[in-house]
């Protein structure tokens, strides 16, 4: 049965706003009726077809949330969990979206509920929403279909999006301390610039001699920051913004941006680790969950955030396609490390390539949290050096005209 949206009054004057299932309009008004609701306005959930028709404000504010990483780990975990118990799709699906409070989550799910209760597979009605499913999870939902495991395969992607989830919220946490520290120091630094360094400088005004080079070039900063501190901090907002829109408009810039960033020494090598731990770790969930090799790899590759990478991923994929080993491919790339790659070789041989891919996804992962705990572990005394270089040229800005004035009157 289709989805509907609505808005009904309760029995105490309350609004209240949810999602329910029904044959058409009049049923779900049946329905709210039987639950001591009023409705005020009843509409069907758009699918996603519809809403790229009608592209008008309305349509846009109304469109349906993504579901973030925590939501999807959570509703998966509960669809796997009741499939385990011996529940048919159509009853999984029917109790996830009740046992969820948030309406766009559960529109989500009667969505999909729907076209699985229409005859369609349970991969294909989550291929209708790409915003909230990816395609790792379709594939492998899929897969799951095909192989009669659909349970375990959803309890192997509940795990999979649980751990992504807490590496975001271990990184996010960990940039906390780090971005508070860097906004109070220019919080610092600007107040400073602006407002009391052109008091401390006025004394000097009246002073008929020429002053250092260094208090010259803090008045300059100080009156740059009073004057034209908003309209530089407008326009370097404003080109940020522009460079991001340009990025998203434009495959060859962003390619070009990617290209710098890899060759970076600390940054390109984060880079290629993030990239290649998670073309190890989708690789190794779809093959453990019978997706073909060259159908995997080809997922896996899509999924990969670097353009260089991706391409080099793609070409593996023809030479596999064409007959050569998967260890030998991705070698020639040069963004996998001699150990993945290995590692990579010993599972092709050994017949146990999915539990090496994981192997190193994990050793990649571990790698790229070493490397996010030294550099936060490093930023901190670098900003401290900073803060005190900046303070100290501060102070000898101001305090030179005044050894100065001694030594003229001395």
């Amino acid at each position: 049965m289709p989805a509907y949206h609505y808005a009904a009054i309760t029995s105490g004057g309350r609004e209240q706003k949810g999602v329910l299932e029904a044959e058409n309009e009049k049923h779900a008004r049946q329905l709210l009726r039987e639950k001591s609701l009023f409705p005020l306005h009843i509409r069907a959930a758009q699918d996603r077809k519809e809403v790229s028709k009608h592209r008008t404000l309305l349509h846009l504010l109304s469109r349906q949330r993504r579901v973030n990483t925590k939501e999807l780990a959570l509703l998966t975990r509960q669809f796997a969990t009741l499939l385990a118990a011996g529940l048919p799709i159509e009853e999984a699906l029917l109790a996830v979206s009740e046992q969820s409070e948030k309406p766009h989550i559960k529109g989500l799910i009667l969505s999909v509920r729907s076209k699985v209760v229409e005859g369609h597979a349970l991969a294909t009605a989550l291929r209708e929403h790409p915003e909230s499913f990816s395609s790792l999870y379709c594939a492998t939902i899929a897969a799951g279909e095909k192989s009669g495991h659909l349970d375990k395969v959803l309890l192997r992607l509940a795990d999979y999006t649980e751990q992504q989830w807490h590496m975001r919220q271990k990184l996010s946490t960990a940039l906390i301390y780090p971005i508070m520290i860097v906004l109070v120091a220019f919080g610092i630094v600007g107040f400073l610039l602006a407002y009391v360094v052109p008091k401390m400088v006025a004394v000097y005004g009246h002073l008929n001699q020429a002053l250092p080079t260094l208090t010259v070039i803090l008045i300059a900063i100080s009156n740059g920051v009073k004057n034209d501190g908003l309209y530089g901090l407008l326009i370097i907002i404003a080109a940020f913004y522009c460079w991001r829109r340009a990025l998203k408009r434009s495959i060859t810039l962003r390619e070009k941006s990617h290209q710098f960033l890899l060759r970076l020494p600390l940054i390109g090598h984060a880079i290629r680790t993030a990239d290649t731990a998670r073309f190890a770790r989708t690789l190794s969930i779809l093959s453990a969950s019978g997706v073909s090799t060259l159908e995997a790899m080809t997922i896996s590759a899509q999924l990969m955030i670097t353009i260089p990478i991706r391409k080099a991923v793609e070409e593996a994929v023809l030479r596999v396609r064409e007959g050569a080993a998967i260890y030998l491919a991705l070698k020639q790339t040069t963004y996998f490390s001699p150990m993945g790659i290995h590692m990579i070789a010993s599972g092709e041989s050994s017949g146990q390539l999915e539990a090496m891919l994981e192997r190193v996804a994990q050793h990649q992962e571990d790698d790229i949290t070493r490397l996010i705990d030294v550099a936060l572990a490093l930023f901190e005394p670098v900003v401290i050096l900073l803060m005190g270089a900046i303070v100290l040229f501060i102070v000898l800005a101001v305090l030179l005209p005044i050894f100065q004035l001694n030594q003229f009157t001395g």
